[in-house]
């Protein structure tokens, strides 16, 4: 991909201010985008981006010399950096925030891909990644060419690739090429996970795609050292849903011009439903019900929330009056008689869908219900809202029904690293997650336990310099739950290991240090632990690193696969055969 700087930069002109400061004359071909100066080549446009320790402006010098025939910077440059490009005839662009520009450039460099294809994106603390994952297969099943980005794998176009990047959405530039690459080999429809960094305006990763179909999943603390508080996190995810307005949803599809299907799916038992809904409105809103479940433990769903103890008349997943009033004017989806068994999980779907009265002309819910039953061989209960939000959303862009594609659910696979049963002959079950939050502790915590026909051992960290207010409660809940915690090393990056791991065990009452509660850093050798204490039927649980491909520390990164780590571990037990 190649394209003159001027043609890029006019294309992109209304969406952020900007000045050459230097060598304005000049007119280079751009091609690539670069933010890493290291990554740097002839012709490269190069982004200096603010960092935590060091700006990016501190390597223009590096990246002229490298090549860099334009660089995109905030603030002020140094003599070094001005007469390095004075020398090279590299293009100085000033601009408020270098981040904020990389979304618009990204995207006129590449053509504006996000116009060419039906995009579906994703946002929630917990389930995105599962969610896209499915909706990305149900497409596939229907005979839709799609790709998808997430978290763990990305495809554009073909079968799924495991994602190298440490970033849930990563930075604008490498979104765009994505999306360009779909459009190049002939996909009609993308599937992204937004996560709340990436639809934030202070990264702006997610800023220049135009979502037609969007999807909220819960939304509970998390990342707040980021947003600072949890209002401030809740808006930059219903970003997702305002990006509906802000384009007509006319595109260019496959050659062909079109108007894209819209709708806003929400989970009606979040707090936050309407928040959601009334960010989308004006747009075709489906609302997906989850099972009504009594608590079981009252003090983690408080810790969770953050919310007084509940009371024992209280239940989970339930809408409140207002939704439950709103669930009257739109399409309704509510799941019921989860059940899970060896070969996945099956659920009931009641389906009621607005309907237009003449009187009123407003919706009205249909008093017709139709029932319909789910059979899918993924694991997990809550799966049933990943699945069922997949095929509310893979029905709406492809123009079928939810009855026609949820027949489809039974040759899902899950994503990598979800729920993932790794089975080498030994005789206590081994189970790799990626829950790292204490909602979703207690989303994955209960059914396990109700199921598990002998102990839990849970082996977990948590991420360094990251919320530490969750760490505790992880703990609590993890030991509520579990007979034998284990923590160890997640990503410790700056934060001493041992002293993170001790924030956590606060939260571990009720367990004994050297019996029930063991801290062992070294992740390779927690695993080995819980092994070695695990006992005919236990089930052990590897929390957190799931699909991730390393550890960070403060001053190195260490390559880690769990999965293989685990198959590793069993086998040196004796434990080999594989499934």
């Amino acid at each position: 991909m190649e394209k003159k700087l001027a043609e890029c930069l006019a294309q992109c002109s209304k969406t952020f201010d900007y000045k050459i400061t230097l060598n304005s004359d000049k007119n280079p071909v751009i091609k690539s985008l670069v933010f890493d100066s290291k990554a740097v080549n002839a012709g490269s446009l190069f982004f200096a981006l603010p960092g935590t320790h060091v700006h990016g402006n501190s390597f223009v010098v590096e990246a002229v010399k490298s090549g860099a025939c334009a660089v995109v910077y905030e603030g002020e440059l140094g003599e070094d950096a001005v007469f390095a490009a004075q020398k090279s005839c590299a293009v100085l662009i000033q601009t408020k925030s270098s981040r904020f520009a990389m979304s618009p450039i990204a995207a006129a460099f590449y053509d504006f891909p996000g116009s060419k294809l039906c995009i579906l994106g994703v946002t929630g603390t917990e389930g995105k990644s599962s969610t896209v994952f499915f909706i990305w297969q149900f497409l596939r099943a229907l005979g839709k060419k799609a790709g998808f980005i997430s978290t763990v794998q990305y495809s554009l176009g073909g079968d799924a690739q495991n994602n190298s990047e440490h970033q849930t959405t990563p930075e604008a530039p490498i979104v765009q090429e994505k999306l360009y690459r779909m459009v190049q080999n002939g996909c009609a429809y993308a599937v992204v996970e937004a996560s709340s960094h990436g639809l934030s305006v202070k990264t702006n990763r997610l800023g220049d795609v135009p979502f037609d179909a969007v999807c909220m999943m819960n939304v509970t603390h998390e990342h707040l050292e980021f947003h600072g508080t949890y209002e401030q996190y809740k808006s930059d995810k219903a970003n997702l849903f305002r990006n509906l307005g802000v384009h007509s949803h006319e595109k260019f599809v496959n050659g062909c011009k079109c108007t894209v299907p819209v709708i806003a799916a929400v989970n009606a038992a979040d707090p936050a439903a309407l928040y959601f809904a009334d960010a989308a409105a004006g747009f075709p809103l489906a609302f997906f019900v989850p099972p009504e479940n009594k608590p079981e433990n009252k003090n983690a769903q408080a810790a969770v929330s953050g919310q007084p103890a509940l009371n024992e008349q209280s239940v989970v997943n339930a809408p409140d009056k207002k939704t439950k009033q709103a669930l009257l004017h739109v399409d309704t989806y509510t799941i019921e008689n989860v059940n899970e068994s060896g070969t996945g999980i099956t659920y009931d779907l009641t389906v009621r869908r607005a309907k237009q009265t003449k009187q009123t002309k407003q919706s009205a819910a249909t008093e017709n219900a139709e029932k319909l039953h789910v059979q899918s061989g993924v694991f997990g209960a809550f799966n049933a809202c990943n699945i069922t939000a997949a095929a509310i959303l893979a029905a709406a862009v492809s123009g079928e029904t939810v009855e026609r594609v949820l027949p489809y659910a039974s040759a899902l696979t899950p994503v990598r690293g979800r729920m993932t049963s790794i089975n080498c002959g030994q005789p206590f079950s081994v189970l790799v997650d990626y829950a790292h939050t204490p909602s979703s502790f207690q989303t994955i915590f209960p059914p396990i336990r109700k199921n598990a026909p002998a102990r839990i051992i849970s082996v977990f960290g948590s991420g360094g310099e990251r919320d530490t207010q969750k760490r505790p409660l992880q703990g609590k809940i993890a030991a509520e739950y579990s007979d034998i915690v284990i923590l160890a090393d997640e990503d410790p990056r700056g934060e001493t290991p041992m002293e993170l791991l001790e924030m956590i065990a606060q939260g571990c009452s009720g367990l004994m240090r050297g019996k029930t509660l063991f801290l062992i850093p070294d992740r390779k050798q927690a695993l080995r632990k819980a092994f070695a204490l695990a006992r005919e039927k236990d089930t052990v649980l590897l929390l957190g690193k799931a699909h991730e491909n390393s550890i960070i520390y403060k001053d190195k990164i260490i390559p880690y696969d769990e999965i293989a780590e685990a198959a590793a571990a069993l086998a040196e037990m004796g434990f080999t055969k594989g499934e």
